[in-house]
This record gives C-alpha cells, sequence and structure tokens, in this order.
C-alpha cells in the first residue's frame, strides 16, 4: 500500500525546497543569464566600456580556426577520458568484489586519488612525464621511447588523458562496486552452476544488470571532461604544444583572462553549455532506451 505525505499548508513545500532552489539560482541560472548577456556585448578587461554587438561574438568564432580546431581536440579528449575511465574502473571494480583477503585496504588504495585535487593531480602526472626530470620518462627512454609532452602533441594529449582519468577514476570506481554488491549472489550461483564460466557469468549476468550504473556514469563521465579537467589541462600542459591540448573550457578561460576577449569568451561558454545540454538530452533520449532498470 503506497504510503503518502500531505502538507497541511501550501506554502510549506515551497519553504522546504527554498534552499536547494536558490543555491540553483544563484550558482547556475544567473551565472549562465550573465554569460548570455555578456556574449552579445563587447567591453574592455575593465568593464567600462560596453557596446551592444549582437550575435557578432558568435560569428567571430565560426571564423576562428583555433576554436573550430578545439572542437576535435575536446571531442577526441572527452571520448578517450569517459571509455578509459569506465572501463578501466569497471576492470577493477569486478576484481575487487572477488577479493577476499584485504579488501578494504585494496578499496581504499582504489579510493584515495577522488581526495586529489585536479590541479595537483595535473602537476603529479606532469613531473612523472617531465621529459627532463620525470621518473617514467626517464624509464620510457631506456625502453627505446622517446618520450617529450612538451614537444609532441600527441604525448600531451595521452598525458591529459591519463591524468583526467585517473583523477576520476575512484569515483567511477565506488558506483561499480556499490552496484556489483548490490546484484543478488543466488544469481550469480545459479549460473555458475550451469556451467558458465567468470566471463560468461559477467557479460550475460553482471553487466546488464550494471547497465544504469554505467549510463549514469558515461552522463556524469561526459561533463566532466568538458568542464572539470580544466585545472588538469592549465597545470599539465597549458593547451600547448601550440594549442593542441585547448579543449573548449580552457579555451574559454585563455580568451577571457588572458587575451582579454571577454565578449568572446562569453560567447564559448555559451557554446559549450549548449553542446553539454545537447549532449545530455541525446544520451537520455536513445542511450536510455537500452538500459534495464
Amino acid at each position: 500500500m503506497e504510503k503518502r505525505v500531505s502538507f497541511r499548508s501550501g506554502w510549506l513545500p515551497w519553504v522546504l525546497l527554498a534552499p536547494q532552489v536558490i543555491v540553483i539560482a544563484v550558482f547556475f541560472f544567473w551565472p549562465a543569464g550573465q554569460a548570455l548577456l555578456q556574449s552579445l556585448q563587447q567591453q574592455d578587461a575593465f568593464g567600462t566600456s560596453v557596446q551592444w554587438v549582437g550575435l557578432e561574438n558568435f560569428r567571430n568564432l565560426w571564423n576562428d580556426e583555433s576554436y573550430l580546431a578545439s572542437f576535435k581536440t575536446t571531442a577526441v579528449f572527452s571520448v578517450l577520458v569517459a571509455f578509459f575511465g569506465i572501463s578501466l574502473s569497471l576492470l577493477l571494480a569486478v576484481f575487487a568484489d572477488r577479493v577476499v583477503r584485504g579488501v578494504l585496504a585494496y578499496r581504499t588504495l582504489l579510493i584515495w586519488p577522488y581526495a586529489v585535487a585536479p590541479a595537483v593531480a595535473g602537476v603529479v602526472w606532469l613531473f612523472l612525464f617531465s621529459p627532463s626530470i620525470g621518473i617514467v620518462a626517464y624509464w620510457l627512454r631506456r625502453a627505446g621511447f622517446e618520450w617529450d609532452s612538451l614537444l609532441n602533441s600527441n604525448h600531451a594529449m595521452a598525458l591529459i588523458v591519463m591524468a583526467a582519468v585517473w583523477k576520476q577514476f575512484s569515483y567511477n570506481f565506488l558506483f561499480f562496486v556499490a552496484g556489483l554488491q548490490s546484484i543478488p549472489r543466488s544469481l550469480i550461483e545459479a549460473a555458475a552452476i550451469d556451467g558458465a564460466g567468470p566471463w560468461r557469468r559477467f557479460w550475460s549476468i553482471q553487466f546488464p544488470l550494471l547497465s544504469p550504473t554505467t549510463f549514469f556514469l558515461l552522463v556524469i563521465n561526459v561533463i566532466y571532461a568538458f568542464f572539470d579537467t580544466f585545472a588538469i589541462v592549465d597545470a599539465a600542459t597549458k593547451g600547448g604544444p601550440g594549442k593542441d591540448t585547448a579543449i573548449l573550457v580552457y579555451k574559454v578561460y585563455f580568451d577571457g583572462f588572458k587575451a582579454l576577449d571577454l565578449g568572446g569568451s562569453a560567447a564559448q561558454s555559451v557554446v559549450l553549455m549548449a553542446i553539454v545540454i545537447a549532449l545530455t538530452v541525446v544520451q537520455f533520449r536513445f542511450v536510455e532506451k537500452k538500459v534495464n532498470y
């Protein structure tokens, strides 16, 4: 029998919702509205001179080759981060779900990276792979592989992808472990009795039942790759070499705070917000149909 809660006063639900509504309005809708307004204006770095230019900032973006190139960079980066972040965390979550001895220590060590700030994660991986002082770069040279993330675009992209995946790995791992533990053991045992091996049990039972978790993490990781990786890129490569690792969110910062093009930077933020919203809608509209709840 469904249990319902009724409020005696009509204003109490709104009071309970007010704190969350205020937070969303102040930290999302108000900045989004400001960005939309500034994208239609042109102003100097100090905001003393403001001129209404309409869609001129957006037209300038489509004529900027470096901005169009950042779309390809962002697409490659986000696909790699989402794919490797979800795949590796799922693999280790399966292993962690089977560990008997030392399972708490094993899981704790895998969760630790989530406590590291993105900028710190970028600096750590930069030092590890630094061509001059990095210990990993040193052993790569000893193995005959000339690593140089300062001059080689592919190496720089690999560096920020590894740093971003490592930073987000713990978040994905936690959800996959929780999802695996929620699967009834009776299903796994029944499949084992029927002769299904570990690989068959995973693909036939565990992975389909993890589809809600996987879908949720897919959405989160795409948003993470578009927005939350700015500090990693800034600390590790600063968009270089050249602008080959300047993803969209970094270009918003660079054009706004370095090049002092406030109107163009605001237009880029509006486009970036529209892209992320569109990707999220597409995922919920089409990908969610394949999710088994």
